[in-house]
């Protein structure tokens, strides 16, 4: 069936899904690689003291170890649910406050950050909106952190290949014969451009991490369960995507599959 729903709508529509079950999202959901938080400290100085914009915070993957590191964060989530699970994981850190508000439209402090932060959200946010407002929250060479995570080729391969069966069967807008790619073919030319458009950075720089998470049946389904691609899809088709994966799992891969991301960072500052 196809979805006529304009873009924008759409986007705004799956922003908001994850707060449907942000305990699983907290369980399920996996962290980032240290080498990632390294980074951030060595390229956009995100460390102890540095005053830190986290947008789309989720649970607090990344503001847990941010948090860790001597951060003082303001962390913004539009999910209540999500806020409020982050509040607990975060209930140790004295230096970090979780808000509740939708980024676009949450109004900034007089004091500049260090740094904006954005992990695996920067996407949900209105693009008319994310990089014009996230400049104007940094000081003078303040850093714009985006961090994106991506599957693609390794792991389970075979099982990544066959796998598309169920989604074909299930889900009719999944293109035949998809595949994950491999890491040097994802294209970051967009967000550069769009950085670059504003007039208000500098270069971007890049670093990139591949790492791999070997899953059993269920945590895999758990994860799937987490995607807005996947909730937003009708109950019977979901389930049915699902015991089909879970089936091939089993049947196939006595009981494990691995699936390998990548993750991005991708810093550019003030001028």
């Amino acid at each position: 069936m196809r979805d006529d729903t304009p873009p924008e709508s759409r986007r705004v529509r799956l922003s908001r899904i994850f707060d449907e079950d942000a305990e699983l999202y907290d369980r399920a959901r996996p962290g980032y690689p240290p080498e990632l938080f390294d980074a951030l400290e060595s390229l956009a100085g995100v460390g102890p003291g540095s005053r830190v914009l986290e947008v789309g915070a989720g649970t607090g993957k990344a503001t847990v170890p941010l948090a860790a590191r001597g951060c003082r964060i303001t962390a913004v989530e539009v999910g209540a649910d999500m806020a409020a699970v982050a509040r607990r994981n975060l209930a140790g850190f004295d230096a970090v406050e979780v808000v509740t508000a939708d980024f676009e439209v949450w109004p900034l402090p007089e004091e500049p950050y260090d740094a904006v932060v954005a992990a695996t959200a920067f996407h949900w946010i209105d693009p008319a909106v994310r990089t014009v407002k996230a400049a104007d929250a940094l000081r003078s060479g303040g850093a714009l952190a985006v961090v994106a995570t991506q599957h693609v080729a390794g792991g389970s391969e075979e099982f990544f290949a066959e796998v598309q069966g169920c989604y074909e069967r299930f889900d009719p807008t999944t293109p035949p014969r998809l595949r994950p790619p491999a890491a040097a073919d994802v294209d970051t030319s967009a967000h550069a451009d769009e950085v670059a458009r504003s007039g208000r950075f500098g270069p971007l720089v890049l670093r990139r991490f591949t790492w791999d998470l070997t899953y059993t049946a269920a945590a895999y389904l758990d994860v799937l369960r987490t995607y807005s691609t996947h909730r937003s899809l009708p109950p019977e088709a979901r389930d049915g995507l699902l015991r089909c994966i879970a089936g091939l799992i089993d049947g196939r891969y006595d009981g494990r599959v691995t699936k390998r991301y990548l993750t991005e960072l991708r810093v550019s500052r003030t001028v």
